[in-house]
Parts: structure tokens; sequence; C-alpha cells
């Protein structure tokens, strides 16, 4: 019987390699399922073949499971096999994590280490025994997470980094550096752990040589990743971007390597035609084979396929199949992969529009919008996400990739809506925002954490298009739902400022009593996000209250912070706004009119057509003092047209049908389908949680007269301080 497993086993090998994988798990089904019985070690070692077939093409993840549980009782009873001990750990570990037993997931990881810690292990091979106890570490690092467990995880991966030092392997010193480095940025306790973790990687990616650099690519793409994560958390846009750059030029480098590839294959696939001709003239053959030769050498040049000699068929078939399925983070036995490579095109993508939006690079922002959404979507189509697929319809298994590529989504049209807004297309962010509560009403557990985020676009959108009280209503609410305390400050600050829009007495103590809480507290935030905006809304609503010293101080103060450090146009563009008229109202014109043409310059940057009339209508005040009646003219002109077009925008929004819908003040309501699961399956999120900050300028009312920006407020109340 030895002999026919052996002889299925060929076939499998073979067939698996043409990439017939059903033909290959049933040449191995049939050793298993004969009617003789199977000497253990055989009978293992096909199961083992058998369910990493099953985990790696399919998502028979129960059937995988069942083979490896019986391989690994079959093992207990086997001495030494301590290769097929772990291997079968690992995979049955990786089983329980895809069906979310996270008990018996932690259960299989600690007696495999225990096994690879004890003597008859380490003396066998100690190297691989250090090496699995990596891949175990990992793992345990990873179920951890998904308990909410960041300190033990912490922990795990530190003992990984401990046997991959002792080993000597860099790469995978860098692979466990990275790692700790993101769990520090789901869990950020403070920013000096935050920062060590960032020198550490900095240090493990320096001790790789340059030449082994170029092989780890999985890992480029994740230190770069996260070192962007930590920029953007810190408000560090200007060391985001150049990271983005790195990680751009890379991308573009793998898909210039993987179109020669294909082009190569596609030249091998054409001379295997002409050469299966069978009236070709022998000077004919020699030649066509001597050039196939030279291809099949560059096809494993870059495919880095070891072989003296020509390239097997199967080889080839090999190669055109998996090319550009994985980027692998870690070699064997860790096989680690954080995203697949279409996940971490997607977010080298949203990564240069995050980095680029604040500088009001929009073209290129929507160029890259649409090719992360079309990687996205063709993904989410290969999962099986149709149109009429609701969360409840996926299979467990399937859960975790489906929240990575939701999510990418919904980060994608949170930035579409961010640039719509800000360039007065105010119908194509309805658009983009109705898509985003589609896809959340269908995916509410998955898509969980972006609830609140829908809140806070929706007050956006009715604050751009005018409707205050409604603006204020879903900032609120998004402040409610969220658990994070960046998040809240932003939706308190923004709703301050629609307050302070509304313009009567109550709103501004209203406005007062969202910014003060902000205010007190703005110290403790990572970064300066929440300073800057919260200037911004304090020095309005001291504008209001007649104290235009002490906001032009408090303006002037933000607006240098956020041109240090954040680089948002637009918010710069208020800031310089308000900061004109205040210098106008003060009388200092000649400072006025050097702000407020600064501003107009970046308003018109960033088509941003209701700050443009804002600094208009202070620019014709402005001439209006100094009696400089030509530009006042010329001015109040393009006014009216910039004025007439805005008009005619909010027309169109406001016809629209999904205005009300969106602007309405109702919750969104939606089904939780099977919760549990869904936050066991997505608790690991190492993928999902990319913490990116919003950074959408807040705009102020449209002035009525050019005295509206500093028209001060009416009632009767005394000042209040924060």
């Amino acid at each position: 019987m030895e002999a026919v497993a052996e002889g299925l086993w060929g076939l499998a090998d073979y067939a698996e390699r043409r990439g017939e994988v059903g033909k290959a798990i049933k040449c191995l089904e049939a050793v298993v399922q004969g009617p003789t019985s199977l000497l253990p070690m055989v009978e293992v070692k096909t199961r083992l073949r058998i369910a990493t077939l099953l985990l790696r093409y399919s998502h028979s993840v129960t059937n995988a499971k069942s083979h490896l549980e019986r391989s690994h009782l079959l093992l207990n009873s086997i001495p030494s096999s301590f290769d097929l001990k772990f291997r079968c750990s690992s995979l049955l570990s990786h089983c329980y994590h895809l069906i979310g037993a996270i008990t018996s997931q932690k259960n299989i990881l600690h007696r495999a280490l225990d096994l690879a810690s004890s003597p008859p292990a380490a003396a066998s091979d100690p190297v691989a025994s250090k090496l699995w106890s990596c891949n175990f570490y990992s793992q345990l690092a990873n179920a951890l997470i998904i308990e909410g467990d960041f300190r033990n995880s912490v922990s795990s991966l530190e003992s990984g980094y401990r046997f991959a030092s002792e080993l000597c392997y860099p790469e995978l010193e860098m692979f466990f550096a990275t790692s700790i480095l993101h769990v520090h940025l789901m869990q950020w306790e403070d920013e000096s752990t935050v920062e060590r973790a960032v020198h550490n990687c900095d240090k493990a990616w320096a001790s790789i040589q340059l030449d082994r650099q170029q092989g780890c690519l999985g890992l480029l793409f994740y230190n770069e990743l996260l070192h962007i994560f930590y920029c953007l958390r810190t408000c560090d846009y200007k060391g985001a971007a150049e990271h983005a750059e790195r990680l751009d030029n890379a991308m573009k480098a793998d898909l210039q390597m993987t179109q020669n590839i294909r082009e190569l294959t596609r030249e091998l696939d054409a001379l295997d035609q002409r050469l299966s001709q069978p009236d070709l003239h022998s000077r004919d053959i020699s030649a066509l084979s001597k050039k196939q030769a030279q291809l099949q050498e560059q096809l494993k040049s870059m495919t880095s396929v070891n072989s003296s000699g020509p390239l097997e068929p199967d080889q080839y078939v090999n190669i055109k199949q998996l090319w550009g399925d994985k980027l692998e983070l870690a070699p064997s036995p860790m096989n680690g992969e954080w995203l697949p490579r279409s996940a971490v095109y997607a977010l080298v993508d949203l990564m240069v529009v995050v980095s680029g939006r604040p500088k009001g690079l929009f073209k290129e922002c929507s160029k890259r919008i649409k090719s992360g959404m079309r990687i996205v979507q063709d993904e989410l189509m290969k999962l099986g996400i149709t149109d009429n697929i609701k969360e409840v319809d996926l299979q467990h298994s399937a859960i975790w990739m489906a929240g990575v590529y939701l999510m990418l989504l919904m980060q994608f049209l949170e930035n579409k809506v961010a640039v719509d807004l800000t360039r007065s297309e105010f119908v194509e962010a309805q658009e983009a925002l109705v898509q985003m509560k589609k896809w959340f009403t269908r995916f509410p557990t998955i898509l969980q954490a972006c609830e609140s985020v829908i809140e806070m676009l929706r007050g956006q959108y009715a604050h751009s298009v005018g409707c205050y009280s409604e603006a204020t209503f879903h900032y609120i609410e998004a402040a409610k739902i969220t658990e994070s305390k960046s998040m809240q400050a932003m939706c308190q600050i923004y709703a301050a400022v629609s307050y302070i829009c509304i313009g009567d007495a109550d709103s501004s103590a209203q406005a007062l009593d969202l910014i003060g809480p902000v205010y007190r507290m703005i110290d403790s935030f990572v970064g300066v996000r929440e300073k800057t905006c919260v200037l911004f809304a304090y020095g309005l609503l001291l504008m209001r209250q007649h104290d235009l010293q002490e906001a032009r101080n408090r303006l002037a103060r933000g607006l240098q912070l956020t041109h240090s450090h954040l680089g948002n146009l637009q918010l710069v563009a208020q800031y310089l706004t308000i900061l004109g008229s205040l210098a106008l109202a003060l009388h200092d014109t000649a400072q006025a009119r050097e702000i407020l043409r600064s501003s107009l310059t970046l308003a018109k940057k960033l088509t941003d057509i209701p700050t443009q009339i804002w600094v208009l209508s202070v620019l014709t005040a402005l001439y209006q003092e100094l009696g400089e009646r030509g530009n006042e003219m010329e001015n109040a002109e393009y006014q009216r047209k910039k004025v007439d077009d805005l008009q005619k925008r909010l027309a169109d929004a406001h016809s629209s049908i999904h205005h009300i819908e969106i602007i309405d003040k109702v919750k969104l309501e939606v089904q939780n389908y099977h919760e549990l699961d869904a936050k066991h399956a997505l608790g690991s999120s190492m993928g999902v949680n990319l913490d990116i900050p919003e950074s959408v300028g807040l705009s102020t009312p449209l002035p009525a007269s050019s005295s509206r920006l500093v028209e001060l407020d009416t009632g009767r109340r005394g000042k209040r301080k924060l």
C-alpha cells in the first residue's frame, strides 16, 4: 500500500504543479479513503498535504480542520517526527483562527511552544525548533489581539524577536519589529513607546544587507505603511508624504516586474505553439529553441526559480498561476503574509490620496481613488460579494478578508466625499455618501467603525450646503457613537462651528460649551490636529464676542501650527480669511490686503468656491474702505459670478433625491447579523484598523454682506472665557 501511496503522491504533485488542484486533492483522498489500513506516518503526511491544499486554494476550512485533527491525534502516538508535529500544529492553529475558535487556537499554540522548547526537540534540530517557535509566537500574538490582550501580544512578539536574534536572522527580526510596531499603533499607550518601536524597525531594516532588502518586498511595503500610519497619527504630514512616495515607487516597480513576467510568459506560449508545428524546418527549430532558452533564463531570474536546466512545463505553469498572489513578510516556516498584493496596492493608492488631499492635489487624488476602488471592487467580486450579498451570507472564513476590502472601500469613499465637498461638487459627494450608507447597512458589524464616520460626513455635507442645524445633529451623533477621543473632539469642534454659523445667542453659547472641554484637554492629544481646529473655532467665537485682539492671537497661533505641521491648504485659507477680516476690522489695511490675496490664491487652487466668495466679500469691504472704486467694482463682479455658480450647485444639491435622506435628523438604523462571529473574525484587523485622521477644513457660512465676518454677537450676555 505504501508504494500505491507514493504513486498517488507523485500524481498529486504533478497535478498541483499544473494548477489542477481538484485532481491533486482527489489523488490524495484516494490514499486515505482506500480499504487497506495505512501506516500512521503515511496517513499523517497525506492528510497534511490535503489540508494544505484545501487551505491554500479553497474555503473548505472545516474539511481541512478534520484532516488536521486526525493527523494531530496520530502524531501524539509517534515519537520524534517533530517537523510534522510542528507543521500540523501550525496549520491547525490557522484553521481555528479562520473559524473563530480562539481558545482552541491558543491551546494548540501553547502545546506546540512547549514541544518546541522540550529537550528532545531542541536536540533534534535546534534551528528548526527556534524557527517554529517564531511561527507559534506570531500566531499567538494575533490570537491575543483578537481578545484585546495587546500587552501579552507584544510580549509574544518580543519572544519571537529574541529567537530571531539568536538565529542571526535579520529578515525575521524585521518581521517581529514591524509586528510589534503595528500592535503599538493599534493600542497607542504613549508616544515614546511607539517612537521606540519605530526606531527599532529602522534599526532592523538597516541591519539587512542592501542586496537582500530587494528580496524583502513584503517587508518593505509593510514597514513603509506602518511608518505612514505613525506619521499621520503624529500629524507629520511631510514625513507621511515621503514614505508614501517611496511606497508608490516600489509599487510601480513591482507592477512593471509583473508586466514583464506576463510579457515573457506570453512570448513563451507563442514559441511553444510554433515549436509544436509538425512541418517546422530544423534550422527554425534550432533558432526558436535558442530563443526559448533565453526567455526561460530571464523568467527564472525574475521569479527566483532555482534550476540549472531548462524550465520544466510544470514550473512554467506554476509561475504563471502563482506570481502576484502574495507579498511574503517572512520566510518558511513563517510564510507570513499581512495582506494580499492587491490590498497592498489599494492601500498605497489610499496613502497617496491621504497625503495629497490636504495639499489640494485633487487631480491625482481622484485618479488614485478610482484606481483603488477598482482594485477593491474586483477583489470583492472574487469573494462573491455582489449587489445582493449581505453580512449574514458570508462564510466565517471569508469575513476577515471581506472586512479588509470593505474598510478600504469605505476609506476611498470617505476621501471622495471630502474632495467633492471641498470642490463644491455637492451632488457627487451625495452619491459617494449614499454608497457608504448602503455598504454599511449591508455589512453593519464588519463596518461598525464606519458608523461614526458616516454621521460625521453627513454633518459635513449638511454644513457645506448651509443646513447648520442638521449638521450639529449629525456631528453630535457621531461623537456619541465613536470611542475615539480624537474623533469625539473633532466632531465637537465641527458642531461648534456649525452652531457659530447659526448665529444667534443660544447657538453661540452651545458652541462655547462644546469648545471648552476640548480646549482644556488639548495637550492630551497626539499631534496638533485637534489643537489647530479648536483654535480656529475659538478664534471665530471670540470674534462674535467683540474680543478681536484675543481672537487674532489665537488664530495666529493656530495658523502657525496648521502651516508648520498639517499643511492643510483649505484650513490655512480659512485661517487667513478670518485673520484678513480681523486685520480689516482693526484697520490694518496693508496686512489685510496681503493676507486676503494669499487666501484667495489658495482657495482658487482648491476650487473651494465658498471660501473664494468669503475672501472676495472681505476684499470688497477692504476696497470700499480704501476708496479703490475700480478694484471694488471688479472684485464685486467676480464675486457675483462665484455666488451664481455656488447657488446653482446648491440648487442642484437641494433638488437631489438624496439630499433629505442625508441631512435628515435620523440616525442610521441597521440590523446586526451574527455580531459576535464577525467581531471575532475582525478583532485582529491589523490590516483594517488604519486610524487615518480626517483633515477636512472647517468651513464657515457664506457672508450676506462684507460685514458678516466681523459681525458681533447681538445677545446681551457677558463674555465667557474658556
